[in-house]
């Protein structure tokens, strides 16, 4: 993870969706018949899922491509449209359903998916898609998604509301995954060794009695084992079943 961030459509928009659609003016072939824009962007995503955003340069891909960096222009303008290519790469859906029935485990299973990309893509956490390009992946992604929810009985904007509800929530535990990850890289120390290091001092506090709802806690209160990301998402849905149901009673 890096301090900078990146943001979504801050290169030409308008070639951006030529490229992600395929509605622009394909390049000639050149001397590198095997270079095409989806080697290119593979590429991208393989050396930002190493090494993270910092790492990638239009020369480095050209680098790991074998190619000269000026022929990388051919297929894409710069770094800015590819970051827009490199996003809608990484969220094509996958062929499996979302969930087995129903709403609920539509928007579990959506989750949980949405949290495992950013595992296996942590720089996307670098990136401020506030205003993304939508390309196909994006849609095809949404669409799946609206399809298996809109017997909510929401309204459009509440349905909406609904999946960028989720969406906030899979992105603040990710970035609390990955913030752990790296503190543990950075400073050397698992997680068992940080809070090992605090124990006496924390021990100490605990007998003083300066704190006496803390130290009345259970011993498994702090256990890794418990799976907070699961336990706030049931309650999300919980809150959004609450709603349906309300909704449903008012309609019949």
């Amino acid at each position: 993870m890096t301090s900078g961030t990146e943001t979504s459509g801050s290169g030409d928009i308008g070639r951006t969706l030529d490229l992600l659609w395929d509605t622009g003016k394909r390049p000639s072939r050149g001397p590198r018949p095997g270079l095409t824009l989806e080697r290119i962007v593979e590429t991208a995503v393989g050396i930002a899922d190493r090494e993270g955003l910092d790492a990638l340069s239009m020369r480095r891909i050209a680098t790991e491509l074998g190619a000269g960096a000026m022929s990388l222009y051919r297929y894409v303008p710069g770094k800015a449209e590819l970051l827009d290519l490199m996003l809608d790469r990484v969220q094509r859906p996958g062929p499996e359903p979302l969930g087995e029935d129903g709403w609920r485990s539509a928007l579990e299973a959506t989750a949980h998916g949405t949290l495992a990309l950013y595992r296996r893509h942590t720089w996307l956490l670098e990136v401020n898609q506030s205003r993304p390009v939508l390309g196909p992946s994006a849609l095809d992604g949404m669409e799946k998604v609206l399809a298996r929810i809109r017997p909510m009985g929401l309204s459009d904007p509440e349905l909406l509301s609904v999946i960028m509800m989720i969406d906030g929530y899979v992105v603040g535990a990710a970035r609390t995954q990955v913030y752990q990850q790296e503190a543990e890289r950075r400073s050397g120390l698992t997680d068992a060794q940080f809070w090992a290091a605090q124990a006496p001092v924390l021990e100490k506090a605990m007998t003083s009695g300066n704190y006496p709802v803390m130290a009345s806690l259970s011993e498994d209160t702090f256990s890794p084992a418990f799976d907070h990301f699961g336990f706030g998402l049931e309650r999300i849905l919980d809150g959004l079943e609450v709603l349906v149901e309300r909704r449903q009673g008012k309609a019949g």
